[in-house]
């Protein structure tokens, strides 16, 4: 790791913890950009750019060693900023000052990462080329670096190739985990409206049942993984949100509904899977008599599909910084989902995880969980891989 990042390390828990304890939603990130966008311009950033996507903000840096056609790229590094709508249950000081806002999957460590890697890169332009720190909104199923890209992104800043990172609770602390290929399964998000015909809890028989009818879609729709999809090919059908009913112990409800979220590593699969989720609702439908609509949401993410010339280089960062025997590239995909899916449609990258440990406070506690927290103490490891992808591609000394 960059000692000179080791010894700043105080200073970037200090915003870490500020960022944390103010936690903003996706496309809201007002303090979180302005606090980022001043501290790239208070480091002499040859550009910075505000107000992409709302509220995204990217920071140019340019090398000052001598150009080289072949060494003289531009690559993007990113980071995301964005909180979830949940409360807090921590209650150590930097906790949450908002209500029903939280940082509970580490956007504020990665934007601190990315932040610290900037502040170093700031003081040492030894390397050809061009640098674009991205700091995106609303990664949390508001797709917002989709929302980048359709701002017009990679027109005004053109990336060769992208990187990112996120941490992750259960691996151990510092260690990376990286691997070319599927690296994240897709995920598109579903919503299921029964209506039947309601009716007095005594006399079902003068009724069209959505309770009943739900119940019977939950369990056929993981059918589609048992008997319609190739065994070793990976696909989660889950049904997250079921409701019928006003709480009322003799009426039979009218309506009922479900939603959920298919994810899989193949398109194909995807597709599949939501043929048969209309046919069996269909099928179901005509058996009782009933309505079932199937919508299929907008903001469903792609799978995050690694380039592997990017992840060759990835890795080779990765091994440096933190040494070969704590690098990891033989695991199985993880079937969450990210929106850095979308960057590496339109450019080759890799995305990677950085474990935030596997025990005690912050990693024996998942994210998207109220009692989470990121691991302060793998910040400069983060902040010295960035550093070094710069090196890997750009020939810094």
């Amino acid at each position: 790791m960059i000692e000179q990042i080791m010894r700043n390390s105080d200073e970037f828990t200090r915003w870490r913890k500020d960022i944390h304890a103010n936690p903003e939603l996706g496309f809201e990130e007002q303090r979180t950009a302005e606090l980022v966008a001043k501290k790239l311009e208070s480091w002499g950033f040859d550009e910075v750019h505000r107000n992409i996507a709302k509220t995204g903000v990217v920071g140019v840096l340019r090398g000052h060693s001598p150009s080289d056609n072949s060494l003289d790229k531009s690559i993007g590094l990113r980071a995301d900023m964005d909180a979830l709508p949940m409360q807090e249950l921590n209650e150590f000081d930097h906790r949450s000052q908002h209500q029903s806002r939280m940082h509970a999957c580490g956007h504020d460590g990665h934007t601190v990462m990315l932040l610290a890697a900037a502040w170093y890169l700031s003081k040492h332009r030894n390397f050809s080329g061009t640098v674009y720190f991205i700091f995106q909104p609303a990664e949390e199923g508001l797709a917002g670096a989709k929302a980048m890209i359709d701002d017009g992104l990679f027109d005004r800043f053109p990336c060769e190739r992208i990187y990112g990172v996120h941490n992750m609770p259960g691996i151990p602390e510092g260690d990376i985990w990286v691997k070319e290929g599927p690296f994240m399964a897709s995920t598109d998000r579903f919503i299921i409206e029964i209506t039947g015909k309601g009716g007095h809890g005594a006399m079902p028989h003068q009724a069209i049942d959505p309770v009943i009818i739900m119940a019977e879609l939950i369990n056929a729709l993981q059918t589609i993984k048992s008997r319609n999809v190739q065994p070793t090919e990976p696909l989660v059908i889950s049904v997250t949100d079921a409701h019928a009913g006003s709480g009322t112990h003799n009426v039979i409800p009218e309506t009922a509904m479900l939603k959920g979220s298919i994810r899989a590593f193949n398109a194909e699969v995807s597709s599949l899977a939501i043929e048969r989720m209309r046919q069996i609702a269909q099928g179901i439908a005509l058996a009782h008599n009933a309505e079932i609509k199937v919508t299929i949401k907008d903001g469903s993410y792609p799978a995050t599909i690694n380039d592997t010339e990017a992840t060759q280089v990835a890795h080779r960062a990765a091994v440096n910084v933190i040494g070969r025997e704590k690098v990891a590239t033989n695991f199985p995909p993880f079937t969450g989902s990210e929106d850095f899916s979308f960057f590496l449609q339109q450019v080759p990258g890799c995305y990677l995880f950085i474990g935030n440990g596997s025990e005690g406070k912050t990693g024996g506690v998942c994210v998207h969980n109220p009692l989470y927290d990121f691991n302060d103490r793998i910040t400069p490891i983060g902040a010295s891989y960035f550093v070094e992808l710069v090196k890997q591609e750009m020939s810094a000394d």
